[in-house]
């Protein structure tokens, strides 16, 4: 009997350091599991982290590409407007100095005309194929 006594302890005892070799590596796969958890947790912060930074600097080189095209678009139009005066100004002072050597002429024929007749002048003209015939009366007062 002793050595059945004998027999069981060893079993048990084997079987005791079998339970707690299976509960420790039970432990030991829970606390890898919740380590490489833990990790990937990190790594994706981290890659959000990453990303959120990265799409910041993009909607800021758009920002600034956006107001460098708008500054270049005002700068155009800007340019645009200012030929347009030019050009707006050069067609009026040039109708003004047509009008003002036409007021000049018509000045400077009535002028001399006047101190020529000082009169009156009736006359008629008509235009045919190769002369014009022109009766011109002058009546001096």
């Amino acid at each position: 009997m002793a050595m059945q006594t004998n027999e069981w302890t060893l079993k048990t005892r084997a079987m005791d350091t079998q339970n707690s070799e299976k509960a420790a590596i039970k432990i030991q796969a829970w606390w890898r599991g919740n380590m490489v958890r833990r990790s990937l947790l990190h790594a994706a912060l981290r890659a959000w982290v990453i990303q959120c930074w990265w799409r910041s600097v993009q909607a800021k080189m758009l920002e600034q590409r956006r107001r460098l095209a708008l500054r270049l678009y005002t700068c155009q139009e800007w340019a645009v407007v200012k030929v347009q005066a030019q050009v707006r100004m050069w067609q009026a002072r040039r109708r003004f100095l047509q009008a003002r050597q036409a007021a000049c002429v018509i000045q400077s024929h009535w002028r001399w005309h006047t101190s020529q007749t000082r009169g009156l002048i009736r006359g008629r003209y008509e235009v045919k194929a190769s002369r014009l015939e022109l009766d011109i009366e002058i009546l001096l007062t």
